[in-house]
């Protein structure tokens, strides 16, 4: 059986949506940026209200690298509205209406919008007991989803988190700069690493190649084995 939602390289749906900010498309909404889609199970859910709280006041940092964030959840606009004057617990007072939300809808049928699409290629709709998938869905899965897209509209990276854990707002910026950086550059980011740290040269590049590539120079670790693949350089 084919595994639920979209794997990394598949291609964004080009779901049709209400938004806090108005009706988008989503391919136009990304443009040439990067994207993040976040899911929340409802509106007014704890953890979901500190995150919101978390990402307006990360907004500018998001802006920096060119990445655009819309969240979806399965409430109406009306509901996102509300929720959007919330201060979050540590949002320093940053208001929500940063992050645009989608509008759910709360019947299921291949004409409507974010909600119905979203679920059947991301996963994130759970049905009603007992029911086909015909039936009304009951709401979003009760779990916190990252989606990240390249400019390309292509899934880049996807995180499940329980609805009862926070996402990391940290850890999502340093795989941005992680993705970003390695997206133009043929290198890979070590474990912990941190924008400003050296990095790995990917083991397909030639010596001679790399040598050219990374003029700063290129380092390779000593292992017990004497096998030199782990090659470093400093960030290009």
């Amino acid at each position: 059986a084919a595994m639920p939602g979209l794997l990394l390289g598949d291609e964004a749906p080009n779901f049709e949506a209400d938004t806090t900010q108005g009706r988008i498309r989503f391919h136009d909404f990304l443009g040439d940026s990067w994207g993040i889609l976040f899911s929340h199970p409802r509106d007014f859910t704890p953890v979901c209200t500190t995150e919101l709280g978390r990402a307006a006041k990360l907004a500018p940092e998001f802006s920096k690298r060119n990445v655009k964030m819309i969240a979806l959840s399965i409430d109406s606009v009306q509901d996102h509205l509300s929720w959007c004057k919330v201060r979050g617990v540590g949002s320093a007072g940053g208001q929500l209406e940063l992050l645009p939300c989608s509008k759910g809808h709360r019947r299921s049928s291949h004409r409507l919008g974010a909600t119905y699409l979203i679920s059947q290629s991301m996963g994130v709709l759970k049905f009603r007991a007992g029911t086909d998938k015909s039936a009304q869905p009951l709401t979003l899965s009760p779990c916190a989803q990252v989606f990240i897209f390249g400019p390309d509209k292509k899934l880049k990276l996807s995180i499940l988190y329980p609805a009862t854990t926070g996402r990391n707002f940290d850890e999502i910026l340093r795989v941005v700069d992680s993705l970003q950086l390695t997206a133009y550059k043929k290198v890979a980011t070590p474990v912990d690493w941190k924008p400003g740290e050296s990095v790995m040269v990917v083991p397909t590049l030639p010596e001679e190649e790399a040598k050219k590539l990374f003029p700063k120079g290129v380092f390779t670790k000593e292992l017990p084995s004497g096998k030199k693949y782990l090659r470093y350089t400093p960030q290009p």
